[in-house]
């Protein structure tokens, strides 16, 4: 059960590149929803990204033991550091593409502090630098959002 969490239903499988294709596809499921309006009400989605980010930490914690610290089939932190880059931002085309890119920037390059949390232990260690990835995201999204930029 903990590995089929922490490959994101099996998405860290695909291998190289298992991180962006769990963001795209986390991506492509915030735009799906916004029909219903499911990822544009604040409260509901911050108490699932909450309920994400912890199972994503047992997840990830769990499955160390037998594949090693932080390993690429381990995508459940892209997932929640995608879906906590959107947060509270309206999803549309343009603003999922620059979340992507710029959560990508920040989970592959670990500006800022980011590396130092991905030094953490066990399953925080493979969440927190994506929480903070997606932290900065989320910031650069609500400026462009408020200028109007997207």
């Amino acid at each position: 059960m903990y590995k089929l969490l922490a490959t994101s239903l099996g998405i860290g499988y695909v291998g190289r590149g298992g991180g962006t294709v769990a963001a795209v596809a986390c991506g492509l499921g915030l735009y799906l929803t916004r029909a219903h309006g499911l990822n544009q009400r604040l409260m509901p989605a911050a108490l699932l990204t909450a309920g994400l980010l912890a199972v994503g930490t047992v997840a990830a914690h769990r499955v160390e033991a037998a594949w090693g610290k932080d390993h690429p089939r381990v995508v459940i932190d892209e997932v929640a550091g995608m879906w906590l880059a959107m947060l509270g931002v309206p999803v549309t085309a343009a603003s999922l593409l620059a979340g992507l890119v710029l959560f990508r920037f920040f989970d592959i390059r670990k500006p800022l502090g980011i590396r130092r949390l991905e030094r953490l232990p066990g399953g925080l260690g493979v969440m927190l630098d994506d929480v903070l990835a997606g932290l900065y995201t989320n910031a650069l999204l609500q400026v462009a959002v408020h200028f109007q930029l997207l």
